[in-house]
């Protein structure tokens, strides 16, 4: 294995234990609630916790993180001799990003004969944690920091990404929706069904009725998008709503043949704009 770290941040939504057992260090976003001074780092509260205190009204506010805070982080790995490849969260939801790509550039006056590179995933959620993952095979099958680099960019636009939501209130409370939508649709019980594009945006793409209409859904995404339908390279994130996920995953192996390898909570920082019950699906596709 190459001497370097693969590095990323806390909007992956992989568990710390996993990353831990995977040797990726992560640095965290932020999230407070409305009208409480304590910040929260994205792991700092359980997701039963943060979103039971959602759906009693809570409004939970998110901070991106500083080059300050990234540079410390970096300093971590480049102290101890090990090059740095970052995988971001998306810029185009976040500055999170364009902080580590100062922090890099700045550290690299600093310690000239290490490298830092940085990929922006222009992924959310798991879909960046699974893109890390599948930069970690890379390395692990005798991949430099540039070859890892390289081919991490080349796949950024194969992670699908395809969520729904139980509540249309947290996206008219982002602007992704509009006041009137999100009141007729929660009366009709419509829910969205989005994804994240090849800009790394939220984009609306459809609308179904009912949570189980929606459930299904991202499973017949799957189906029309998978590059390999038997794949065991997917993943689902979940606000709060394990039971859902799970019928997610019973679908797609017994319409598919697909194993689930992760579910994982939609952590804080996600989740404050998405709100409780929101189910997302990833995998290797043929395009976005």
């Amino acid at each position: 294995m190459g001497n370097f770290v693969i590095h990323t941040d806390s909007a992956c939504d992989i568990n710390p234990e996993v990353l831990a057992a995977w040797g990726v260090p992560y640095t965290s976003l932020t999230f407070r609630f409305d009208g409480e001074e304590k910040e929260y780092a994205n792991d700092g509260m359980s997701a039963t916790d943060f979103y039971k205190k959602m759906r009693k009204g809570g409004t939970a506010k998110t901070a991106a993180v500083n080059a300050e805070v990234f540079k410390s982080d970096f300093e971590n790995s480049l102290k101890a001799g090990k090059d740095v490849l970052y995988i971001g969260f998306s810029s185009a939801l976040s500055t999170t990003y364009n902080s580590a790509r100062i922090a890099a550039e700045d550290l690299k006056a600093e310690y000239p004969d290490r490298k830092i590179l940085t990929v922006d995933s222009l992924c959310a959620s798991a879909g960046e944690g699974m893109l890390v993952r599948l930069a970690l095979n890379k390395q692990e099958s005798g991949a430099s920091i540039e070859e890892t680099a390289e081919y991490t960019k080349s796949i950024v636009l194969k992670i699908c990404h395809w969520f729904t939501v139980d509540d249309l209130v947290y996206l008219k409370r982002g602007g992704r929706v509009s006041p009137t939508v999100a009141f007729v649709g929660n009366m009709l019980g419509i829910k969205p069904v989005l994804h994240v594009d090849n800009g790394g945006h939220l984009t609306n793409v459809s609308k179904v009725r009912g949570r189980k209409t929606s459930i299904t859904a991202l499973a017949d995404k799957y189906g029309a998008l998978a590059e390999k339908l038997d794949s065991d390279m997917v993943y689902i994130s979940h606000g709060d709503c394990e039971n859902d996920a799970n019928e997610l995953a019973k679908i797609l192996n017994d319409r598919y043949g697909a194993t689930v390898s992760i579910i994982t909570d939609v952590g804080p920082v996600i989740g404050a704009h998405s709100g409780p019950g929101t189910l997302a699906l990833f995998f290797v596709g043929k395009e976005r």
